[in-house]
């Protein structure tokens, strides 16, 4: 993509209403611009980052066997009356009538729906067990919906419910997705801790949040330092249809101690003496077992390998893929921007040319841009008649991986500078290293 003719509004000054980092660098670099209140559109390079996580969140759920479908927003207020839940979940959920005065609510989540749309086609326990998930937009009218993109009212979320047999069954589901969870933040370059949580109005008694480090986290959390070390995706290989393996291998990622404020254990916490670490953090992810607390309402029942009838269990499994952008942002910049893990960055390489009246560093940046997108690496090329710093400015803001930064006198001298922006590390290459470097 040439920067001259893309869409890419980036602003020099931080709007007013702007509290938290992720929010201030997401309008700046022009990843969202809201619309209304929560609410955002997202802009092509937000879009482009919004897909590599969903692309990565899908292709764990497919990993761990589960099958993708797509659910509507507005969903019909009799799937949540008969579950008991419309008047219990609270003004938070947003209540539409239609023309026909039938009452339908904009989904806040799918637990109901589901297992409506599941019960009228499952007969047997041949037909367990399920994973079914979805990637769709949800809303929750937050009463002061704030801090971008992180408590919107509009949100993106990839949620998944299982259907199981019995309660061992529906603790094996809730294994492998407690494994793809990992995986999932693994692969985005994330240190994603899994801690025991409250299961709120999901409902159940086996639940986990999953939460990244940050220092402007809603929560205040405490870990073994053993959580400090990122964990590549490769050590979160398992097979996962053995069941003790499964459970082995869960019991090893929560030996170590990891509590929110609200679920914190004094005792084991002295016990760790110098090994307990204090921070804050931000929710990405949570899973929960809740039995048949919706099954059972709806009178949805199979028949058992015996031929008695058996009421199926289930869970829930959520990551917020939009909440994500800002969460990974959050966790990830310096004073000049944002830093894209490699996975999710929207470009894989920037190329600035620092003179844009010079013929030969024009040239020679068209040549780079050239053989970079035929090699299949995704690149913004800076073409704009900008002053270099400005230009060099607005690559660190949108934080892609890897900058090339071609000069005159560099040119002259066959060679370009090449940036890691994680590191701020600079190499004078020449130009077929620096191809040779970036197309590997």
């Amino acid at each position: 993509m040439r920067w001259s003719q893309a869409f890419l509004p980036v602003l020099k000054e931080s709007p007013a209403d702007a509290q938290i980092v992720s929010h201030k660098l997401m309008l700046r670099a022009g990843l969202v611009r809201q619309t209304a209140a929560g609410i955002y559109a997202w802009l092509p390079i937000g879009f482009r980052v919004l897909e590599k996580i969903e692309q990565i969140v899908r292709e764990e759920q497919d990993r761990a066997g589960a099958q993708e479908m797509l659910m509507p927003t507005l969903q019909a207020a009799d799937y949540w009356k008969a579950t008991g839940r419309y008047d219990a979940y609270g003004p938070e959920m947003l209540r539409i009538t239609d023309r026909q005065e039938r009452e339908l609510v904009y989904g806040p989540t799918n637990e109901d729906m589901l297992t409506a749309i599941f019960q009228g086609s499952a007969r047997s326990y041949r037909d367990l067990p399920r994973i079914l998930y979805h990637v769709q937009w949800k809303f929750r009218d937050e009463i002061r919906p704030r801090f971008g993109v992180m408590r919107g009212r509009e949100f993106l979320m990839k949620d998944a419910y299982s259907f199981d047999l019995d309660e061992a069954g529906a603790r094996i589901s809730y294994n492998k997705m407690f494994i793809a969870y990992l995986r999932t933040f693994a692969r985005m370059g994330l240190r994603a801790i899994p801690m025991q949580a409250d299961t709120g109005p999901i409902g159940g008694d086996l639940s986990h949040e999953f939460i990244i480090l940050a220092p402007s986290g809603e929560s205040e959390v405490f870990f073994h330092k053993s959580w400090e070390t990122l964990r590549p995706a490769e050590d979160y290989a398992v097979d996962a249809n053995d069941a003790e393996s499964l459970q082995a291998f869960v019991n090893s990622m929560t030996a170590d101690y990891a509590a929110t404020d609200e679920k914190r254990d004094e005792a084991r916490e002295a016990s760790l003496a110098g090994d307990l670490r204090q921070s804050r953090g931000i929710e990405v992810g949570h899973i929960f077992y809740f039995g048949d607390k919706y099954t059972k309402p709806l009178g949805f029942t199979v028949s058992g390998p015996n031929g008695d009838p058996v009421t199926p269990v289930g869970g829930s499994y959520g990551i917020g893929v939009s909440r994500l952008v800002g969460a990974i942002i959050e966790a990830s910049h310096d004073e000049a921007g944002i830093i894209w893990p490699e996975p999710v960055a929207p470009w894989r390489v920037g190329i600035v040319t620092m003179r844009a009246d010079d013929e030969a560093s024009v040239s020679a940046a068209e040549s780079l841009y050239a053989q970079l997108t035929a090699a299949g690496v995704e690149t913004l090329y800076d073409d704009r008649d900008e002053r270099g710093g400005v230009k060099l400015g607005s690559m660190d803001l949108i934080g892609l991986p890897w900058q090339v930064i071609v000069g005159p006198r560099g040119i002259a001298a066959g060679t370009v500078e090449l940036k890691r922006r994680s590191t701020g590390e600079r190499e004078e290459l020449s130009v077929e290293s620096a191809l040779a470097r970036l197309t590997a």
